[in-house]
């Protein structure tokens, strides 16, 4: 399979599949509109995403690639958040600082999957907690009229 390469934000360049790479819409948008190929030897430059994170997103990428599309019609659709399979349990065990940037990467590289998974892992996270009182609740003064 033809290959492109993608630049981090740090400069590292990383060598993918284009049909990985295409998962991403920001990517394919990028080459349709650069004219660029897979004979093309400049790196697809991507400044909001580290190399660390690339390099997740391209895993998740290739685990997912024979993945069937997502129906575009969402709005009839249930959310759940139950629904995660084990292999992306496993791949989004990080910290939260990782799995807020993977976010971000999803939503910068319209990743619509990763996007997806990563958002329901957040929210099980959160479920079934106590919201905090604000700190300020109890330091604020009141006046009378």
């Amino acid at each position: 399979m033809p290959n492109i390469k993608l630049q981090s934000s740090d400069g590292d360049i990383f060598d993918v599949d284009i049909n990985i790479a295409k998962q991403s819409g920001t990517i394919s948008t990028m080459l349709e509109d650069l004219g660029m190929d897979e004979e093309d030897d400049d790196p697809v430059p991507l400044p909001n995403v580290s190399a660390m994170i690339l390099k997740k997103v391209i895993t998740w990428c290739k685990h997912h690639k024979d993945d069937p599309p997502k129906p575009e019609d969402e709005e009839n659709m249930e959310k759940r958040t139950d629904d995660i399979d084990s292999w992306d349990q496993d791949f989004l065990k990080v910290d939260q600082g990782t799995l807020f940037e993977l976010i971000l990467a999803a939503n910068y590289l319209d990743i619509k999957g990763l996007l997806d998974v990563t958002c329901k892992t957040v929210a099980n996270m959160i479920k079934g907690r106590r919201p905090r009182r604000s700190a300020r609740r109890s330091t604020l003064k009141t006046t009378s009229p």
